[in-house]
């Protein structure tokens, strides 16, 4: 088929089912659209069951783990995660083939599934974000099917609907007790909000709660993830290392021309008069990102400005600015920072939400359809105001949807920062490789030559000329940056072979990823 963005996607792709192309950002958000959630099996345990154990072998017997089922992690650890690699080494060795692995996203710390994908392990993925040696390895299109790539939003959405439909959950825990109570945000490998693994707890059909430091019955004072919803209690020696968190993720800049986009954009939001008591905000963790987050810190506490909450993926930032009282709460999916980890345990004001209440377009209402204003990166934007988040330069999986689309499309103001070229490859391209966020939902994009403004935001088109903003026609700033990087040779892919699938928020295909050509 061919989507309303003029993109091939499939119309089914087996074992993930048939599919509906993408058709606009709001065309399932009517109020017509319906669908039914299967009823979920269970097993009435007897009573006295033990839950904890200390083999990986046997928690995986014990949750009847078998060919051809679906199992999930969580990235909350990120870079740091040890969680997956061992139970998955395990998994390999007993002989289990053919299993849908179903991540909330894979980074560099998850090589090893490559290996299960080459062995038969794995033969079918869903993530967020496709990062490191997996990036790499289904780029060549190893895994024989494409992957399924979804955003946070999406990926909560599909779990409570059905679509996706988990078996077994080994969900790192840093603390949890005899029970199965479980938190993020203490113990040594404290890893702050646990939004991702909420999900996967409340519809996997078994819940394995895997820890590094089991603590008597009940915990206290905080609780993630509740004993019911858990089955076992798994103990391991290590979920990894915390101090990894924030690598290749969180970036603070002294970059001069990445402050000024920063400033280019902090300006534009100041303008769009949003930045108003009551506010709400969200900003990723790059570098320009970042910066935005300063330049407004800076800008509420002259102002006197309290804003009601921030959003997201929390960094330690943002936690400066709840404690300097700019913010009424936080409320937090992921914790990009260790340090955040301490703020939840200790802050009643800084709040834990699951990926629904974040981002659920399907749901009766959810944080990010509330938010005033969002910042978001982009590996590269069209003149037609696309993002593209997941392939790189080379045209390979490189990054993650997370919730761009998701905020993009909830938020008031949504503002994209990036340099509009990068080693000499324009950044704002004609048309971008992959569409992940499309530019119906796009108000701006921040480059260090301007600012473009899409042409549907008249009234802020208004507001930016007001405040004698340098605007400038992205068509222009395109034609301007070949000029000068020259124009890149075009990237050929080959169609027969789909290496990833990209599902917009509503659960339509709104891209295909292709192999590239050798």
């Amino acid at each position: 088929m061919i989507n309303s963005l003029g993109r091939f996607v499939p119309e089914r792709v087996e074992p993930y089912g048939s599919f509906s192309p993408y058709a606009g950002a709001f065309a399932r958000q009517t109020g017509a659209f319906t669908g039914q959630a299967p009823a979920r099996p269970f097993i009435a345990p007897r009573m006295g069951y033990d839950k904890v154990t200390r083999s990986i072998r046997e928690a995986v017997e014990r949750s009847g783990l078998r060919d051809g089922m679906t199992v999930s992690f969580h990235h909350h650890l990120r870079n740091g995660d040890a969680v997956l690699p061992v139970i998955m080494a395990v998994i390999r060795e007993m002989g289990i083939k053919n299993l849908t692995l179903a991540c909330t996203a894979l980074t560099e710390a998850h090589a090893c599934v490559v290996d299960c994908i080459r062995d038969g392990v794995v033969t079918a993925v869903h993530a967020s974000g496709l990062r490191g040696a997996v990036g790499r390895g289904i780029s060549t299109g190893m895994l024989g099917k494409p992957a399924l790539m979804q955003g946070h939003g999406s990926r909560a959405r599909a779990i409570q609907e059905g679509s996706l439909s988990i078996d077994v959950a080994f969900l790192g825990t840093p603390t949890a007790d005899t029970a199965g109570n479980a938190t993020g945000s203490c113990g040594p490998s404290a890893c702050g909000s646990l939004g991702y693994a909420m999900i996967d707890a409340r519809y996997a059909r078994h819940v394995v709660a895997v820890t590094d430091n089991l603590v008597p019955y009940p915990l206290s004072p905080r609780i993630s993830i509740p004993e019911y919803l858990v089955h076992q209690v798994l103990v391991i020696d290590s979920l990894g290392d915390p101090a990894k968190i924030a690598s290749g993720t969180v970036r603070y800049t002294r970059d001069p021309l990445q402050l000024s986009i920063a400033e280019s954009a902090f300006k534009l939001i100041r303008a769009s008069g949003l930045l108003a008591p009551g506010c709400s905000f969200q900003a990723g963790a790059g570098g320009v990102s970042l910066a935005v987050s300063s330049f407004v810190h800076q800008y509420m506490k002259e102002q006197g400005i309290k804003g009601s909450y921030a959003l997201g993926g929390i960094t330690g930032h943002a936690t400066a600015m709840l404690r300097d009282g700019l913010f009424e709460s936080l409320l937090d999916v992921q914790s990009f920072d260790a340090a955040v980890a301490s703020s939840i345990h200790e802050d009643p004001r800084h709040m834990e939400i699951d990926a629904s209440a974040y981002a659920n377009p399907f749901v009766t209402s959810c944080a990010v359809n509330n938010l005033d204003i969002v910042v978001l990166a982009a590996l590269e934007v069209d003149t037609d105001f696309n993002v593209n988040v997941v392939t790189g330069v080379d045209g390979g999986l490189r990054g993650g949807i997370g919730g761009h689309a998701d905020t993009a499309a909830g938020a008031k103001l949504s503002v994209v920062v990036t340099p509009s070229f990068r080693d000499r490859v324009p950044v704002i391209a004609d048309s971008v490789l992959s569409i992940t966020t499309p530019g119906e939902t796009v108000d701006a994009v921040v480059t260090e030559k301007g600012i473009c403004i899409n042409p549907r935001r008249e009234d802020l088109i208004a507001l930016a000329n007001k405040a004698r903003l340098p605007i400038v026609d992205i068509k222009a700033l395109h034609r301007e940056v070949v000029s000068l990087t020259g124009k890149p040779d075009p990237i050929e892919v080959d169609e027969t072979c789909p290496v990833a699938l990209v599902e917009y928020r509503d659960g339509t295909i709104i891209d295909t990823v292709f192999k590239v050509k050798e």
